[in-house]
């Protein structure tokens, strides 16, 4: 398959805040992306990863400070355009949409903006609400919409030019399991379809479900890409274990242990132990155990805590 989206070398900066010493604030830095057309590529990292500043890029909202991005072929600062004309952007939350107007008046607004008219513009608007669930709700004004019904008119006004590119921010945030749902069956569609997606997301069980690729992105460099199945198999290794009533040197015997990338003690007392392997979380468990300790629990980190204490103690370096 041919790269519907393609960045090499991308850099963005931004000039830092005043009172910070001057120089520069680098939210990408160096990034080469590759997304084979038809596919479904997720985005994961933490907030301030750089992934918006991506997705604005893609999308024409931002430029370059240097290096190239192209959508379908168009260069982003050169064909602007044309890529606009390609690509469809759906950023959630309250942006993009006006309140006190209905559904459908919003999307015929978008519509328009795109040249569609009359009856052309009515078949579209029709055909997206019921897509995404709104039709009963097509005259309401949006401004008593709940946060899930206003993602998924997101979704409607994202599809209104019949993109061959969508960009899809954090596109659950705020919906219900049922809404989760469908937006699962919405993405397949899609993919069906001849589209390709890419999707930002903290949720790694949200990855797992739609995307054909995953690429883990911290500090605004790419760290590594893989399908979601292989990615979830490097972190399924990683765990912590939070125990109470943990003297001093037992606390000492554990940051001791081989496999254990962290343990401290937290305010309050409750010590948290982090792993790396389920044989250093089994060693973990051991010690406790025999040291008396009672009152433990382990459980899986979130893709931040993996961040913070397996990737980047390793200089954000992600092995094959």
């Amino acid at each position: 398959m041919t790269d519907a989206v393609e960045t090499r070398s991308l850099r963005r900066t931004f000039p830092a805040r005043a009172g910070r010493g001057g120089g520069e604030i680098v939210a990408l830095g160096g990034v080469d992306l590759s997304i084979p057309s038809g596919s479904v590529r997720g985005l994961l990292g933490p907030n301030g990863a750089g992934k918006t500043t991506l997705c604005k890029i893609l999308s024409t909202v931002l430029l370059p400070s240097s290096g190239t991005a192209s959508v379908l072929g168009h260069d982003v600062r050169h064909e602007t355009l044309a890529v606009k004309r390609s690509i469809g952007v759906v950023f959630g939350g309250d942006r993009g949409l006006y309140g006190r107007l209905t559904p459908r008046q919003n999307l015929q607004l978008w519509g328009a903006l795109y040249d569609l008219h009359g009856r052309a513009l009515s078949r579209r608007v029709d055909e997206l609400l019921e897509r995404v669930g709104l039709s009963g709700r097509a005259r309401d004004r949006v401004d008593g919409f709940s946060r899930g019904m206003k993602q998924r008119l997101h979704l409607a006004r994202g599809l209104i030019s019949d993109p061959r590119v969508l960009i899809l921010d954090e596109p659950t945030s705020g919906m219900d399991p049922v809404a989760v749902r469908d937006f699962r069956g919405l993405i397949g569609e899609l993919t069906a379809e001849g589209r390709t997606l890419l999707l930002t997301t903290h949720d790694m069980a949200e990855a797992e479900a739609v995307c054909d690729e995953v690429t883990l992105i911290d500090n605004g460099v790419l760290l590594a890409t893989d399908t979601p199945a292989r990615l979830a198999a490097r972190l399924s290794t990683l765990e912590r274990v939070e125990a109470d009533g943990v003297a001093d040197d037992v606390l000492a015997g554990l940051s001791a242990l081989s496999g254990v990338s962290k343990a401290h003690r937290e305010t309050g007392g409750r010590v948290v132990v982090h792993t790396t392997t389920p044989a250093a979380t089994s060693e973990v468990l051991a010690l406790l155990v025999s040291a008396g300790v009672t009152a433990l629990r382990t459980v899986r980190p979130s893709l931040e805590e993996v961040y913070l204490h397996v990737i980047g103690d390793r200089g954000m370096l992600v092995s094959p």
